[in-house]
């Protein structure tokens, strides 16, 4: 079982329309609902890959009460969530026909108690022997503390389960300095961590900041990782057009996946970048568009780098 962590949970609404233009009223074409932030979009993608999934969290209100309903329909996932008494966060991305791009409007969340925040520290140290690998995903709802997830790292080390953090921040930051095996940042969280924009120097510094290997996305570019066995590059043969809301917690599934079934980094970024391309492809966060995985994962090659990891 691969258990993924998702502290500010949301219910996803996408709405596609012709074309987005501010001061004026647009003519919705499609909306989708589904359970959301990123953990939970990490362990649906997981489930569709075929491995056995936990999520646990924060739920609560009527969209809590909505997402746990959703969360019982999907195969291979366990429903582990933490109720609260505030009310679970939506989140809108609006998708621009016209120009290949998408809007988010994420809600900061429900405010968590002392309370409540000591209770999922108990359900997270209940579910953590059963678990092949562990992913810390998302932002902090309000009254969470900020070393949130150096605690969980710790917790995790302790227990011999391999820890993934994907956050930005001074979560990250703190995160970071618990030593966790990898951590996934995009380019901007990356340059924000370490002060310096160029991926490959600061994956590097990220790792002298406690990090055991960094896996950082850039986009369409692909992803750059700096591991103890070695650094490489792996991008789409070809720039990808579409919804690019969840590509990053895609691309967190692949490299889970890749770990639970033992494969080597090339591997794994091959399947972390295809996933995330395939997803650019998809409807919505925590899906993906098989064809176009398929196609990918048989195009992608990696490219190792020069010097010393």
């Amino acid at each position: 079982m691969i258990l993924t962590v998702t502290l500010n949970t949301a219910v996803d609404l996408t709405y596609h329309v012709p074309a987005l233009r501010e001061h004026t009223t647009h003519r919705v074409t499609k909306t989708l609902e589904r359970p959301g932030g990123k953990g939970l979009n990490v362990a649906r993608v997981l489930a569709r890959l075929g491995h056995a999934t936990a999520v646990t969290g924060f739920a609560g209100g009527p969209t809590g009460t909505w997402l746990r309903e959703a969360l019982s329909h999907e195969p291979r996932l366990r429903d582990a969530l933490v109720p609260v008494g505030g009310t679970t966060r939506r989140t809108v991305a609006v998708v621009d026909a016209a120009a290949g791009t998408t809007t988010q409007f994420n809600e900061p969340g429900p405010t968590v108690t002392a309370a409540e925040w000591e209770a999922l520290k108990r359900a997270y140290t209940t579910l953590l022997p059963g678990a092949e690998a562990v992913a810390l995903c998302g932002s902090l709802p309000p009254g969470v503390p900020v070393g949130a997830y150096a605690h969980l790292i710790r917790e995790a080390r302790a227990a011999g389960t391999p820890v993934l953090l994907d956050t930005s921040g001074e979560p990250l930051r703190r995160g970071i300095a618990a030593r966790p095996d990898l951590v996934k940042p995009n380019a901007t969280e990356l340059a924000e961590l370490t002060g310096t924009r160029d991926p490959r120097r600061a994956a590097r510094a990220a790792r002298r900041r406690g990090a055991r290997a960094v896996v950082a996305s850039l986009g369409a570019e692909g992803l750059l990782a700096e591991t103890p066995a070695g650094a490489w590059r792996a991008a789409p043969p070809a720039p990808v057009r579409g919804n690019p809301t969840g590509a990053g917690d895609s691309a967190v599934a692949g490299l889970l996946s890749g770990l639970a079934e033992g494969a080597g980094w090339p591997d794994r970024l091959v399947r972390a970048t295809a996933l995330s391309a395939a997803t650019v492809h998809a409807s919505a966060a925590g899906e993906y568009d098989e064809a176009a995985y398929r196609d990918l994962a048989s195009r992608i090659t990696t490219t190792a780098l020069p010097g010393a990891a």
